[in-house]
């Protein structure tokens, strides 16, 4: 039984502007949300201002139930709902591509937009002591993501870590939401403000957060060899501390520097210490041939061609030129179709400086 199949590799650990080119994505992403998150807060705060006014009654003091169903009338309030959310997606989309220690930073963008927005619709610019604010802001953050773009690295959250993070988080929680139903109608905007923060921190700290279960394989093939794999393909992947058997679920449409990302499912328990980003080796199964007659691929052999190979004669001591028809190929060997029988002994090694001859001499120095 012969099987036809295909390798690919995984790259190594990505880390820094310079070899991580997705973190260049989650720098535009973490701007984006700042830009929703500020406008969002405008329109909600719009919508709130104005069932304020319909109502008769200040939301200072809490929000009631009338005031609560009013908001989901208002279309800037709902708008600015929508906008808070597409902050969240965007903020989401850059953690995934980009270390927690350059995204969370420029979530600080969004007060600056926020300080411009309120001058410009109250009508009042803002003064020197807060323009010398907003460029202190804006300088600082550009330095410290600028610098963490190129060095930062993160640590693997472990077990352990998981749970006390978890456990904070819920304490947290707990202590927020006591605050809150206690003294909500002596609550003002900064308990909201500094209870948001918090949960913020933990909420951008556990979307890094991986569980090592559903790691997949990202395998990279070359485009020639592409063509044959298909969805559901048994596959492979030596992660150098042992094998995990998979299959193929997604094959990337897209040729990039002549290979095509092929996305591997893996079936089995992960070896110890798999970790993503971890550099492995794959191996796609594209057919499975019984009594298949094959051997080393030729330097020059192609699939489906014919080529001329030098078969050892019985004395040991000469090769002799014979057709020989191949069939489909795998990484490193490749199907006879017929020219050879079981037995025979080829030479696989570049012969080009002899096409003139058909006969030729083993010699040994």
């Amino acid at each position: 039984m012969w099987s036809l199949a295909i390798g690919g590799d995984v790259g190594d650990q990505l880390v820094g502007a310079f070899q991580n080119p997705g973190l260049l994505l989650g720098i535009p992403l973490a701007l984006a949300g700042a830009v929703f998150m500020s406008f969002g807060a405008q329109y909600q705060h719009r919508g709130v201002t104005k069932v304020e006014r319909l109502s008769g009654q200040e939301a200072a003091k809490g929000l009631t139930g009338g005031q609560l169903y009013r908001l989901l009338s208002r279309p800037s309030w709902v708008v600015g709902t929508v906008m808070l959310i597409l902050a969240i997606v965007c903020q989401l989309g850059a953690l995934s591509v980009a270390p927690l220690i350059v995204v969370q930073p420029l979530g600080a963008v969004s007060l600056v937009i926020t300080t411009l927005l309120n001058a410009r619709i109250s009508g009042h610019a803002p003064t020197r002591r807060s323009a010398i604010a907003i460029v202190a802001c804006v300088g600082g953050i550009f330095v410290f993501v600028l610098i963490a773009a190129i060095f930062a690295t993160e640590r693997d959250v472990t077990q352990g870590d998981l749970i006390i993070i978890l456990a904070l988080l819920g304490v947290l929680i707990v202590v927020f939401a006591a605050m809150w139903i206690w003294l909500r109608k002596k609550m003002g905007a900064l308990f909201y403000i500094m209870a948001a923060g918090v949960v913020y921190g933990f909420v951008a700290t556990l979307a890094k957060v991986v569980v090592p279960t559903r790691l997949k394989a990202e395998v990279r093939v070359a485009e020639t060899q592409a063509r044959d794999v298909a969805l559901g393909q048994p596959a492979t992947i030596d992660t150098r501390n042992g094998v995990v058997p998979g299959h193929v679920v997604r094959v990337d449409p897209a040729v990039q520097n002549g290979t095509v990302l092929v996305e591997i499912k893996l079936d089995g328990p992960l070896p110890r210490g798999a970790r993503p980003d971890l550099s492995v080796e794959g191996t796609i199964e594209l057919e499975r041939l019984d009594e298949a007659l094959h051997v080393g691929r030729p330097v020059q052999g192609q699939s489906d061609s014919t080529v001329g190979l030098f078969r050892i004669q019985p004395d040991g001591t000469h090769a002799v030129r014979v057709p020989v028809k191949l069939g489909r190929s795998s990484v490193s060997t490749i199907e006879i179709v017929e020219g050879l029988q079981v037995g025979d002994q080829i030479i696989l090694s570049d012969m080009s400086q002899y096409d003139g001859v058909n006969r030729v001499r083993i010699g040994t120095d």
